[in-house]
């Protein structure tokens, strides 16, 4: 038995159409939106009276996509301590690969994206970073260097 593939990576997000608007000005795209909610959905996630909305975001032309997901019913709960640093059991980022981590940092802080750390150079291969978009989600990114 092996594994076909990895569909998506769900996120709980707390204002969806600012996630959405975020993940479109990094370079994804909206591949839907819809609400989520009935007995399956309850037996799925295990939440009595559950009901959400989620917005598919795909990368274009390259395989992998996030699940933005706002919850109606029970409301999103918020960890604590928050923000969550970096080594919270369970809490993981999403790594992006980009042209130009210094424009993608200048195109997302309009969107709050503010940086973990800093930007670092990792050997002659890598420029690397952390960074909190809305929801205070975690995203790295990665600059291949020449």
């Amino acid at each position: 038995m092996t594994i076909q593939r990895m569909d998506n990576v769900g996120i709980v997000v707390d204002d969806l159409d600012a996630a959405v608007a975020f993940f479109t000005e990094l370079g994804m795209e909206l591949e839907g939106r819809t609400p989520i909610a009935g007995r399956w959905a309850e037996g799925v996630v295990g939440l009595d009276d559950m009901r959400c909305e989620i917005a598919m975001m795909r990368i274009p032309g390259a395989p992998g996509r996030l699940e933005l997901a706002q919850y109606h019913s029970p409301k999103a709960i918020t960890s604590e301590p928050a923000p969550a640093p970096a080594n919270t059991l369970g809490l993981h980022r999403v790594m992006f690969a980009v042209d130009d981590i210094e424009d993608t940092l200048a195109r997302l802080r309009p969107h709050g994206a503010e940086l973990v750390g800093e930007v670092a150079r990792f050997e002659d291969r890598y420029l690397l970073c952390y960074l909190r978009g809305p929801s205070g989600i975690i995203l790295g990114l990665a600059q291949q260097l020449s």
